[in-house]
């Protein structure tokens, strides 16, 4: 099933690297530096010189992230010298190019080695190859081996960290960084929306986009989280007309959380039925890619589900909602029609006979309940809304309770706003976080996903000086 590009992981392209055996050296070197080949490596491998001697420093007390430090010499160095200057950053190099060069198989004159490029790189490594007298071939991919899986990343705004904590996707699978990271920031924003807290997580964003404080700046890449869920929260809050709590100084545009509950849960429901549809969707596409039509077809969460999860769905809005008969039956007839073709495909995969009927009802039982309970689940979108509220107004009652009981009073209710708002913000925001991330894993990702994929781990270290540099001389 062909997609656009810009939907599923940098394609990859399985290479050849042949080069002349003397030359073997000034092409890995070429290689690392590169930093976008993922060459094969020799299963346990016996440990080459330069590896035994850093061991020894190491052993001695030397660093032990020596990995982190890793330089090659364009040049092969003195290894003696090396462990004798206690140079572990060049040793370490070294260990990892015996590594890579323990993988090459040699036949005459020529040295080969096997690995995964991006297609886009492949002119610009082969380019540098070539200086060294060697080539990068383009090879058919194993059969049964699937490639590396290397998610998108535009520049500084990335959301690929929301779906690699979660796993590896497949290589046949979408890539849904983008989606899910939207999805994520607007089930934030659901249950934390106030624009005031959110102006304040829009600031802790700038702040972490210019590097401040600079205890915090391993949470960089993070910024566009915090960005981006400040701006929903604003967006949410503006809907909700609170501004640090119901202070009056918003109107209502949508609803007020505390006076209208149960509409706000209808419409937290109505949300997480329609990021369902959507993730039913994409998990249907997915297991076509990854079986072909004969297994995505029947696949709970394949076309199946998404049969029958559309089905319900359009039984309950037409039938409960809408009241439209007609609609509901029809909306009742394709969750039948999904229903058993899930049923077939849980049979498929059993030995067959009682054993395998039984074994298929209650995992066709099992589908039935969580696609109700978690499509339910997402009414903890507006539990957490109400919650935020209801603390953000405790403590807006408490202020002007205060600074009515005259001047002498304004100090404290400025002090209990100050407090109470803190601490409300930092609870509320933890929360928040925490069942926006458990909705987008145990709901949305797990129809996404069945196979987990195997991440692209391109081989880089830099060279101690340029080696266009170093290898003019």
């Amino acid at each position: 099933m062909p997609l656009p590009e810009g939907m599923t992981p940098v394609r990859m392209c399985r290479v050849a690297v042949l080069v002349p055996r003397a030359a073997l050296r000034e092409a890995l070197v070429r290689i690392a530096e590169a930093g976008c080949v993922e060459l094969d490596r020799v299963e346990e491998s016996a440990p080459g010189p330069a590896a035994l001697r850093l061991r020894r420093l190491v052993g001695r007390g030397g660093p032990r992230n020596v990995a982190e430090a890793a330089a090659l010499a364009v040049a092969a160095p003195d290894l003696d010298r090396l462990e004798g200057r206690r140079e572990t950053g060049l040793l370490a190099g070294e260990a990892e190019l015996e590594e890579r060069a323990e993988g090459a198989v040699r036949q005459g004159e020529v040295s080969a080695l096997a690995g995964w490029c991006p297609a886009a790189e492949v002119p610009r490594v082969a380019e540098r190859l070539a200086v060294a007298g060697g080539a990068l071939l383009p090879l058919p991919a194993p059969r049964g081996t699937d490639p590396p899986t290397l998610l998108r990343t535009a520049g500084d705004v990335s959301f690929t960290p929301l779906v690699t904590t979660y796993g590896t996707p497949s290589y046949a699978d979408l890539d849904p960084s983008w989606p899910a990271g939207l999805a994520y920031l607007a089930m934030f924003g659901i249950m934390f929306g106030d624009v005031g807290h959110g102006a304040l997580l829009l600031l802790g964003a700038l702040a972490l986009r210019l590097g401040r404080p600079r205890r915090l700046a391993p949470l960089h890449r993070l910024w566009p989280f915090l960005a981006g869920a400040g701006l929903a929260a604003m967006l949410a809050g503006a809907a909700y007309g609170e501004f640090f709590g119901p202070t009056g100084l918003l109107p209502v545009l949508w609803l007020a959380p505390l006076q209208s509950p149960a509409r706000l849960l209808g419409a937290a429901v109505v949300f997480g039925a329609a990021l369902l549809s959507l993730a039913h969707a994409a998990g249907a596409v997915n297991r076509v890619r990854e079986s072909g039509w004969a297994s995505g077809l029947y696949a709970a969460s394949g076309v199946a589900g998404l049969l029958f999860y559309l089905g319900l769905t359009t039984t309950a809005a037409a039938g409960l909602v809408l009241h439209v008969p007609p609609a509901a039956v029809t909306g009742a007839a394709v969750a039948f029609a999904g229903l058993a073709m899930v049923a077939l495909g849980l049979f498929r995969a059993t030995a067959g006979g009682g054993a395998g009927l039984a074994e298929s009802g209650v995992r066709l039982f099992d589908v039935v309940v969580r696609t109700g309970t978690n499509t339910l689940s997402f009414a903890r979108l507006a539990a957490f809304g109400l919650t935020h509220a209801a603390l953000a107004d405790l403590v807006w009652r408490g202020t002007t309770n205060l600074a009515a009981r005259g001047p002498a009073w304004w100090a404290g209710a400025v002090l209990l706003f100050a407090v109470g708002t803190a601490l409300s913000f930092g609870l509320e925001a933890l929360v928040a976080g925490v069942q926006a991330l458990r909705l987008e894993f145990y709901e949305i990702f797990s129809r996404l996903f069945e196979t987990e994929g195997r991440p692209f781990r391109p081989w880089h270290v830099p060279p101690a000086e340029p080696a266009d540099v170093l290898l003019r001389r």
